[in-house]
């Protein structure tokens, strides 16, 4: 599992660098694209990053056109950060070739295999996001 984990780490870092971003920065992106908009803060919360370091990083993500904040609505104090939906098109492009090897090697596996490593995958995902809940706590 750590070999698999090192190596989705490794091509996250790659990935950034063919788009001119560092691999914190790409996750971001993703995170935002998965949450939609959200405060500095919240995403603070998410990342596990400290503030000044998330402003840092939005400031890169909105320099290369990934994010732009807005005031909220709402509380004209706070500032929300919204991912820029075109510049996804960047990301899905780099990550393409990677898409199209897992569907050929997925392609290899009959549909109860496939269920069973689809299943795998969630729970495993569910693992990972209970330890960071631990790992948060913690601090």
């Amino acid at each position: 599992m750590r070999r698999l984990s090192t190596r989705i780490v490794l091509f996250q870092q790659h990935a950034a660098n063919a788009l001119g971003l560092i691999h914190t920065d790409i996750k971001t992106a993703d995170i935002l694209h998965e949450t939609g908009p959200i405060t500095a803060g919240e995403l603070s919360r998410i990342t596990g990053l400290t503030t000044g370091t998330v402003t840092a990083l939005v400031d890169r993500l909105e320099a290369a056109g990934y994010v732009r904040r807005e005031r909220d609505t709402a509380d004209r104090r706070r500032v929300i950060i919204v991912p820029v939906d075109t510049r996804q098109s960047d990301i899905q492009a780099v990550y393409a070739p990677l898409a199209a090897a897992v569907q050929h090697m997925g392609a290899q596996y009959n549909e109860e295999e496939l269920a069973l490593l689809q299943d795998f995958v969630r729970r495993i995902s569910g693992v990972y996001e209970d330890e960071m809940q631990r790992l948060t706590a913690r601090e």
